[in-house]
């Protein structure tokens, strides 16, 4: 089924060199920028990460170092990256959990502070889990009728973005009113939508060490706004201040600010926690 998009939809994959936010870099990028128009735009490219790949990452992906040596680094593409994925949304395949903050916490690194929040974040293994719960390959075998090594070559950045390409249309397909008796088994087509089936938490930063949480009143129940959604305000979601008003922490405890942006938390992190910290310093 083609997107029906309101704006550019960037389709996307990462290979990098292990899954920790806060010491990993990308090796591999590889995106498919698809427009409302239909239009299809596809790059592939190699990143030097400048930072030895483990031979384990190089045995699951086979890029080595040699692959990557003269490569760009991600902070000579952060400025082209930026300008490309600028007004767009973003799909992938535990992106929303992996893909989206290494690349959020990428751009950081490079000086750029590239807003996701701005963006609809839409992960078709959220979607695939919800509906079927299992991995790529399955989702491939099950929502387009072959078997993913027939037709790709498995932990291929490039690869796996075709595919996850696929199986995102094959479910709009699947999932399209008419097509599923079962209203709760019913996708629309409507990238808002998709966003939102697509969030499987409520962070206010990527790697959710602060969440969002419901205002109530007195008797326990939930406050809303003028337009009948409820109030929210940012706690912490670790540490000795789990469940506390991030807000009023920083009141209490200003030194707890100074603390977590010397410590080893990710960028996007103490991005969040300073965007409250200046919101709350300005209404004083």
């Amino acid at each position: 089924m083609k997107l029906n998009l309101t704006k550019p939809l960037v389709v996307f994959d990462l290979e990098t060199t292990g899954l920790d936010l806060v010491k990993d870099r990308i090796i591999q990028i590889s995106y498919i920028k698809v427009f409302p128009d239909g239009k299809e735009e596809r790059v592939n490219q190699f990143v030097n990460p400048q930072c030895p790949i483990p031979d384990e990452v190089v045995e699951l992906t086979g890029i080595s170092n040699e692959d990557v040596k003269d490569k760009p680094t991600f902070k000579e593409l952060a400025p082209s990256l930026s300008s490309v994925f600028s007004g767009c949304d973003f799909a992938g395949f535990n992106s929303n959990h992996f893909d989206i903050p290494l690349l959020a916490e990428e751009f950081l690194r490079a000086g750029i502070d590239f807003d996701f929040s701005r963006s609809r974040l839409i992960d078709a293994q959220t979607i695939f889990h919800k509906m079927e719960r299992r991995n790529l390959a399955a989702a491939y075998k099950f929502y387009c009728g072959r078997k993913m090594e027939e037709d790709f070559t498995a932990h291929k950045a490039d690869q796996d973005t075709e595919a996850t390409y696929r199986v995102l249309q094959a479910q709009l397909d699947m999932y399209a009113p008419g097509r599923q008796e079962e209203p709760e088994r019913q996708l629309n087509n409507d990238m808002d939508e998709l966003a939102d089936f697509s969030k499987t938490n409520d962070n206010v930063d990527f790697a959710g060490r602060i969440v969002w949480k419901n205002m109530v009143d007195a008797d326990g129940n939930v406050l809303t706004d003028a337009e009948g959604k409820p109030r929210r305000y940012e706690v912490f979601n670790f540490g000795k201040y789990k469940g506390w008003g991030v807000a009023d922490v920083l009141h209490r405890d200003p030194g707890y600010y100074s603390w977590m942006i010397s410590s080893d938390f990710t960028y996007n992190t103490k991005q969040a926690l300073t965007r409250i910290r200046l919101r709350e310093f300005n209404k004083k």
